[in-house]
């Protein structure tokens, strides 16, 4: 199946509806997809839980949707120790596995008060299919990147870029590995539901890849059981696409490069801002400063007529007035850049950065990547310079827009929870 706007919402909506209980953890980018689907399915009249740490559970109470708390909070450890791996790795032990657990352990929790016909998860809920297992409910995997169903085509998104042909398949093998540093908190688990300690877990009925074609044309080697829908995307209410006043002002004169790091926050936020702001000034451009949670902090004494900061933005109301982004290719980001038929200039950090920093600029749509290690005024100039073609980026732009990516998930969510029932 390929993404596609269904012309078939009355047919779904004949349907039998489904308890879904969906289950994410991670940053802002593994969570509101997941929030526009529960969204499109609360619409659709299914019986909708989303389950998210506490960090997001205002923001999606907000969206009308129906909230189960996970034990854990990433924006408030990223805050304590920034993105590093390094840093997480040091800290393992006395902070992240404590909070995997209890993120874990919490998600079983939200099952079992729940009990849904259907249950979908963030692959970083590792505990999703032992609570699938032992309701006797299918449970979906959501690939919010495309790390675990091995392909030729490219290697998984998290490892680095680089194509390594024939064997692309193994580093989807190894990222699927990495699960096994929660391997105490799942025996846990297991004891708790009365599992066996040890043993196979029925799969997942279907692994759903919530990504644009446009970025990623489904692979040819993947299973019919793994799909590419289309991004998970609500467009903005009404009121929130248009921007405040000052912000509006400073996009109507034109030439501006909104700049964000999303959850970067590692290393100098201000040294970053600098060296954006020489670029964009030296481009005679503009710049629109996104703080996000730290990735980018303006310097003493920089501002000026030609420099607005903003804690966030709401990418439709912002994006289609710049003349570029530069951003950190997160996947999120990367959709709305597109969405709006706006160039890309990635600034990739780390994990699936650099994979999707990658794809938008195979595809034409993105300057060469400028590594965030390797960031400076005049890199990020020529990037700049670089741009992409208009007419690429509209057609991308249109193409992105006829996709019904919540609508194609939530037509195999809905088949996999009524087959259980039937």
């Amino acid at each position: 199946m390929r993404a596609h706007r269904s012309g078939r919402t009355s047919a779904r909506s004949e349907e039998a509806h489904v308890r879904v209980l969906l289950l994410t953890a991670g940053s802002r980018g593994d969570v509101v997809p997941f929030l526009a689907l529960a969204r499109r399915a609360r619409a659709e009249g299914h019986e909708v839980r989303l389950a998210v740490t506490r960090e997001f559970v205002a923001e999606a109470r907000a969206g009308g949707v129906e909230v189960a708390v996970l034990d854990g909070d990433f924006a408030e450890l990223v805050r304590r120790q920034g993105v590093s791996p390094w840093a997480a790795l040091r800290s393992y032990r006395s902070t992240v596995a404590p909070m995997l657990a209890a993120v874990l352990s919490s998600a079983v929790d939200a099952a079992l008060d729940f009990r849904p016909d259907v249950l979908v998860h963030h692959p970083k809920v590792l505990s999703a299919p032992l609570a699938a297992a032992h309701l006797g409910v299918p449970h979906v995997l959501v690939e919010i990147v495309p790390t675990l169903t091995p392909t030729r085509e490219f290697p998984a998104a998290g490892l680095g870029g680089r194509d390594l042909g024939p064997l692309n398949p193994l580093t989807h093998r190894v990222v699927g590995a990495a699960s096994s540093v929660a391997a105490g908190a799942l025996r846990d688990v297991r004891a708790r539901l009365g599992l066996p300690a040890r043993g196979p877990l029925p799969p997942p009925v279907t692994t759903l890849v919530p990504v644009s074609p446009v970025l990623l044309p489904q692979p040819q080697d993947w299973p019919a059981t793994t799909v590419v829908t289309g991004a998970w995307h609500e467009p903005a209410p009404a009121g929130a696409t248009r921007a405040d006043a000052e912000l509006d002002d400073f996009l109507a004169r034109g030439d501006v490069v909104c700049a964000g790091f999303g959850s970067m926050a590692a290393g100098d936020a201000e040294h970053r801002a600098q060296v954006v702001l020489d670029a964009v000034r030296a481009a005679g451009r503009r710049a629109l400063l996104v703080t996000g949670w730290g990735g980018l902090r303006l310097p003493p004494g920089r501002t000026g007529e030609d420099v607005l900061v903003r804690a966030e933005v709401v990418h439709e109301a912002v994006l289609p007035r710049c003349v570029a982004a530069v951003h950190h290719a997160g996947a999120g980001t990367a959709h709305a850049a597109v969405r709006a038929g706006v160039a890309s200039v990635p600034v990739p950090f780390l994990a699936d950065q650099p994979f999707w920093a990658a794809r938008l600029h195979r595809q034409g749509l993105a300057a060469r990547p400028v590594p965030a290690r390797r960031l400076t005024a005049e890199r990020l100039g020529r990037a700049l310079a670089a741009g992409a073609e208009p007419e690429r980026l509209a057609a991308a732009a249109r193409a992105m827009a006829a996709e019904d990516g919540c609508g194609s998930a939530l037509e195999l969510i809905t088949r996999s929870g009524t087959a259980r029932r039937a």
